[in-house]
């Protein structure tokens, strides 16, 4: 649960992964049920919502602050979880991810192994703390880190997750301008639960890739 009091609901549409054997086939950040005009207009008000704030101070910050990844049980965490809800042909050795194929959001890149994947963090961690994870819990910031409900986690290449760093969306987009879309809405959902703020370049920047859906 997000820190404080409970926020106002905000549907949250889940996908169903259809899982056979070892293999799993899905597509990150896509397969919505509900239209997507209806989608974007729900992550419009969302946004408009959001406090506007100037964003905190980063002192004391350490990713240590956010513990992950979380065991997921039979010798597996959060990082498997997300590997195997993402891939394609996904592998396993005991309940590891060993091989399967993976379409990086960012950058459209295809890998084809486990190591070139990089598990992000929608909301980055830093940028978190800046607007008002250092408020929270360490047990909170966990929660937060290892947050499997939202889009907050996501298997993208190793490159692209390291350009984007902790930057928000006024100083870093995907470079697959087709991902926008997808990535505005998530951004904005992951924000929204954990009654996080934005800056006013980040909410115009979300504002601006909400209009290429």
């Amino acid at each position: 649960m997000p820190p404080g009091n409970a926020p106002r609901w905000f549907p949250l549409v889940l996908t169903a992964f259809l899982l056979s054997g070892c293999e799993v086939e899905s597509t990150p950040g896509t397969a919505s049920t509900v239209p997507e005009s209806g989608r974007v207009g729900a992550s419009a008000d969302l946004l408009a919502d959001l406090t506007v704030a100037e964003p905190r101070s980063m002192r004391g910050y350490s990713r240590e602050k956010f513990p992950h990844w979380r065991d997921a049980g039979e010798n597996c965490d959060v990082r498997d979880t997300v590997l195997k809800r993402d891939g394609e042909k996904v592998k396993f050795s005991g309940c590891n991810v060993v091989a399967g194929t993976w379409t990086s959001l960012y950058d459209g890149e295809v890998l084809n192994s486990p190591t070139k994947v990089d598990i992000d963090h929608m909301v980055p961690l830093a940028n978190a703390w800046r607007s008002g994870a250092d408020r929270w819990t360490t047990d909170e910031r966990g929660d937060f880190a290892n947050d499997l409900d939202r889009p907050q986690l996501i298997a993208v290449s190793a490159s692209s997750n390291r350009s984007k760093g902790d930057q928000d969306p006024s100083t870093w987009k995907p470079t697959e301008k087709s991902s926008w879309c997808v990535y505005a809405q998530d951004w904005i959902e992951v924000k929204g639960y954990w009654k996080l703020t934005v800056t006013e370049k980040e909410r115009d920047s979300l504002t601006e890739m909400l209009g290429t859906c």
